[in-house]
């Protein structure tokens, strides 16, 4: 019997046990070596080999992540109460913090990013919440920024996506909005009639520099109203008009 097979196969399972130990990381992610159960260091992108049994790894995704902080009832400092919901822009930045300080760091930004929510428009009025978001969105980035760092966690952005308010706000606000448009518009009308007497008051004051003129333009307006022949139409002349016809025929 040929004794061979009896060395190659040892051998064999001893070169598959150690090939186990091959991993090959993409661009964007990074290995955190334990041997021992002590941290190593990082490894990857690439070919990276660790000893199996002395030594574990884990992977960590380097890319800009997305996480939806869902819509919650928040009290501004105004005492009116809205539902709003983000979203946050973020990445691993050192990825030994992000394994060893914290236990699940997708969870702690969801959750640390939904308290710096409440506790910032709980501090501002609904007037600054409608109207800056990108500053509430600023104020809290720099909150749970200030927080994550710690854990190895870079946060890119925070966006308030959407912000609504109870029916009867809605309402009191449109009921606002109208009255508003309700008040420019009388304002216009105001400036246009103060526009046209003024107008007026020209117009009048250059007729009454001259007495035919003023005939004159009754005239004219009698002739435009003339021009529907169903319209009846009774002048009432005054007595010098002849008079002053002769004298304006004369000049």
């Amino acid at each position: 019997m040929d004794l061979t097979w009896l060395f190659l196969i040892p051998l064999a399972l001893i070169a598959a046990f150690l090939l186990t130990g091959l991993r090959i990381l993409l661009e964007y992610q990074r290995a955190v070596v334990f041997r021992l159960g002590r941290f190593k260091g990082v490894s990857g992108p690439g070919v990276i080999y660790f000893v199996p049994i002395l030594e574990e790894i884990r992977t960590v995704d380097m890319r800009i992540r997305t996480v939806d902080i869902p819509r919650q009832e928040v009290m501004t400092r105004d005492n009116i109460s809205v539902l709003v919901n983000a979203v946050v822009y973020y990445r691993v930045e050192r990825a030994e913090d992000a394994v060893i300080k914290i236990e699940n760091f997708e969870y702690a930004v969801r959750q640390y990013t939904q308290t710096a929510l409440r506790d910032v428009i709980g501090n501002s009025e609904l007037d600054m919440v409608l109207t800056e978001r990108e500053k509430i969105a600023g104020s809290i980035k720099e909150i749970v920024d200030a927080e994550t760092s710690g854990w190895g966690i870079d946060i890119a952005s925070i966006k308030m996506q959407e912000i609504e308010l109870p029916a009867e706000m809605k309402r009191a606000i449109a009921k606002q909005a109208e009255a508003e448009r309700e008040r420019r518009a009388m304002i216009i009308a105001a400036e246009g009639e103060l526009t046209s007497s003024e107008d007026l008051k020209k117009a009048a004051e250059n007729l009454a520099k001259s007495p035919i003129a003023v005939h004159l333009r009754t005239l004219q307006t009698i002739r435009d109203i003339a021009a529907d022949p169903s319209e009846k139409i009774v002048l009432f002349l005054p007595s010098d008009i002849k008079e002053m016809l002769k004298k304006f025929t004369a000049e």
